[in-house]
């Protein structure tokens, strides 16, 4: 289930929808820890005038995200589209050529709606072997490029590596990081604003 965070707005806010994964929908922590919660902090502060719709679904896959998206754009008409999705197709081992093909489609489908789009990028770990995350993580840069939108390279960049801002599980960052993760959003963000 996503969040609507209430907080007084002015009439005329614009939408900024995040479609994501457990990264982006706090698993493991108060929903207001979170980077997306803290983003709309952020945006109060420094942008007024976006209220944040959090659509972000633990577990979910970029073939999930695709199929929510219509939905979404429907209800929500929002302005700017974040999509924080991939990592659970590379733990699961799937198509990266359906990957790059269900991104792509949301970004066209968001588009089509004549909302902005920023797409975040994920890192697998090395277990997964060399072959196979750094074709993962070209999917990324490659929709970034061929459909020339911004692009985070990597959410937990200054985060993966220290033990003491991942959860036990080693795969998803604890509350001390969201703040960061925000921080690696931010400046592909302010631009689209």
């Amino acid at each position: 289930m996503w969040v609507v965070w209430l907080i007084p707005l002015p009439a005329a806010a614009r939408t900024l929808l995040v479609v994501g994964d457990s990264l982006s929908a706090a698993y493991g922590m108060n929903v207001q820890s979170g980077w997306v919660a803290l983003l709309q902090k952020r945006l109060v502060r420094e942008k007024p005038g976006y209220r944040v719709v959090n659509a972000s679904i633990s577990g979910d896959t970029t073939a999930n995200g695709l199929a929510r998206l219509p939905r979404l754009l429907d209800e929500h008409k929002p302005a700017i589209v974040i999509i924080e999705l991939g990592g659970n197709d590379g733990l699961r081992g799937l198509s990266l050529v359906q990957m790059k093909h269900n991104i792509t489609a949301m970004v066209t489908k968001a588009r089509s709606r004549h909302a902005r789009v920023l797409l975040i990028g994920m890192r697998l770990p090395p277990n997964y072997g060399n072959y196979y995350t750094e074709r993962f993580q070209r999917v990324y840069q490659e929709v970034a490029a061929e459909q020339r939108i911004p692009l985070v390279p990597f959410l937990l960049a200054g985060i993966a590596t220290h033990e003491r801002l991942m959860q036990p599980d080693g795969i998803h960052a604890n509350a001390t990081a969201q703040p960061k993760m925000l921080d690696n959003v931010w400046p592909h963000l302010q631009p689209l604003l």
